[in-house]
């Protein structure tokens, strides 16, 4: 993830600071609009949306348990967006990305960052999919390929500043600024990790229970959401009687991380500890104290 310093400019078009939103980074042709879905009969007006752009869908799962994705394009977007409206229950908001001049995007273009972002998300896996397929990339010049991956990154670069971090895996390696790599273990398990700015990175090769406790079901739903998901979609797997990571992923916070890693509820500042045997809580309250 690039950590060069850049400003947002946001526009409250309608005086309501959860209504429609016009976003504008620093040194970038593009734009995008949040809006909640109940507002598109009014901002579908806007002419942005007669523009070619790609957009977001986002709201609850099915079952309650954390939120979906839906990514699209159109040509312009407020059709397809019309069409989602009508035929598509799940999503409470969305996010259209287009330029500040009309034009600047072209059908291949939007299918491109279509592509990529489908696939990003698909790789981050940490929000289901409402996309059925992978759409393959359309044939771009070399020029215009370059051009698409820089709007990406404007576009990655700002989603999570509005909330969106479903396209985000997990850093490497601890940044400069990051904590020590902390361990937790169990009956058998042991796994590594480290706080980063978008919550608790668990690194791949940690191990975890198989078995998770009855409390953990009953009274600790989304963690025990979560891990099944992370064992359906690959991120867990069965290897010697225990589940293994076979990525780094980031969590919420500590607490999640400790959980989904020892099947039962765990306090995360309590089980993740340094090489000298200090927890995170302890680490915590020594630096806030300097």
């Amino acid at each position: 993830m690039n950590s060069t310093p850049f400003s947002l400019r946001i526009f409250v078009a309608d005086g309501d600071p959860d209504g429609l939103r016009i976003v504008e980074k620093s040194n970038w042709i593009g734009k995008a609009l949040v809006f909640p879905r109940a507002l598109l009969p009014q901002v579908k007006v806007r002419p942005e949306l007669a523009q070619t752009g790609v957009y977001l869908l986002l709201g609850p799962r099915p079952d309650g348990e954390g939120d979906m994705l839906y990514v699209g394009e159109g040509d312009p977007i407020r059709p397809r967006l019309e069409s989602h409206y009508a035929q598509k229950d799940f999503w409470t908001r969305a996010i259209g990305f287009t330029t500040t001049t009309a034009g600047q995007l072209n059908k291949a273009h939007v299918q491109f960052l279509e592509s990529r972002l489908i696939a990003l998300a698909r790789a981050a896996k940490r929000m289901p999919l409402d996309n059925a397929n992978q759409p393959a990339e359309p044939r771009l010049s070399e020029a215009d390929r370059a051009d698409m991956e820089v709007f990406l990154g404007h576009m990655l670069g700002m989603l999570p500043v509005l909330g969106v971090h479903a396209f985000e895996q997990a850093p490497k390696a601890p940044a400069a600024k990051a904590g020590p790599v902390l361990s937790c273990k169990g009956k058998g398990v042991h796994a590594t990790g480290y706080e980063a700015s978008q919550g608790f990175v668990v690194r791949a090769g940690s191990q975890a229970e198989a078995e998770t406790s009855s409390a953990m079901t009953e009274h600790f739903g989304n963690a025990s959401a979560l891990r099944q998901e992370l064992i359906s979609n690959g991120v867990l797997v069965l290897a010697d009687g225990l589940y293994q990571f076979t990525q780094d992923y980031s969590f919420s916070s500590p607490s999640t991380a400790a959980t989904v890693v020892l099947g039962r509820n765990a306090a995360g500042r309590i089980e993740w500890k340094a090489a000298d045997g200090r927890t995170l809580k302890e680490l915590q309250e020594a630096e806030a104290g300097q």
